[in-house]
């Protein structure tokens, strides 16, 4: 089943698509029992040769079939509201970032270093160098630390944008006149790519998104490179 689902989504860099992912083999796997419970029901009720022309009432079974159900519903909206709570309650974050989407590119300011803000456009084909990923690369990525809770503030300028990155389980409309808010913590370094999934124009397919996650060292000397190049 792990196989299937990264087909189709990214490998995990944090803990709120890890939980998402549980979650979703939790429904996925209930789903499946009880599909084939019903359809084990089906063929018995078909092949078998019982009758009961005198039986009008089954109490017990009546129960069962109204009870089990909302038994099930009601773990799985547990289950739901917990990671809701997860993904969105935001504690005590060290950095914040406030994301404005563009038509078509995205601006990032850090609201805890006033002197790091910044474009960051999609990199044209004769730009690309050896390893860039054609359509996804820009030429300014968003620099965060792993293993710290950064708070994400995200907005737009003229149309909806939605700012997406698959493998960090976020999804985030980016709307005019609007600040929305999430967070994320990243538990391990790379490079990570994503896009805009909302339809914002004519150029919506080059406007992608691009995170580098490095340690907390290597980020305060960016931090300090950044400041350093804005004085000179």
């Amino acid at each position: 089943m792990r196989y299937w689902i990264q087909i189709i989504i990214q490998d995990s860099i944090s803990s709120s698509i890890s939980i998402i992912l549980s979650f979703h083999d939790l429904i996925l796997i209930t789903i499946i029992l009880l599909i084939r419970t019903i359809t084990y029901i089906i063929i018995f009720l078909i092949t078998n040769k019982y009758l009961n022309i005198k039986l009008k009432e089954a109490h017990k079974v009546e129960l069962i079939w109204t009870i089990a159900p909302r038994i099930i519903l009601l773990l799985l909206a547990i289950q739901s509201l917990h990671l809701l709570y997860l993904t969105e309650e935001i504690k005590n974050p060290s950095i914040t970032v406030k994301i404005t989407g563009h038509q078509w590119y995205w601006n990032y300011e850090y609201s805890n270093f006033p002197y790091i803000n910044y474009n960051s456009f999609i990199l044209t084909s004769n730009l690309l160098k050896t390893g860039n990923l054609r359509l996804l690369e820009v030429d300014n990525r968003l620099i965060v630390p792993i293993q710290t809770e950064i708070r994400l503030l995200i907005t737009a300028s003229d149309v909806i944008h939605s700012w997406t990155i698959q493998s960090l389980g976020i999804k985030v409309d980016a709307i005019p006149g609007r600040l929305n808010q999430s967070n994320i913590i990243l538990n391990r370094a790379g490079v990570f790519y994503g896009q805009c999934s909302e339809i914002c124009g004519i150029n919506h397919s080059f406007i992608p998104i691009v995170i580098e996650s490095i340690n907390i060292d290597s980020f305060i000397k960016w931090t300090k490179l950044i400041k350093l190049y804005n004085l000179s």
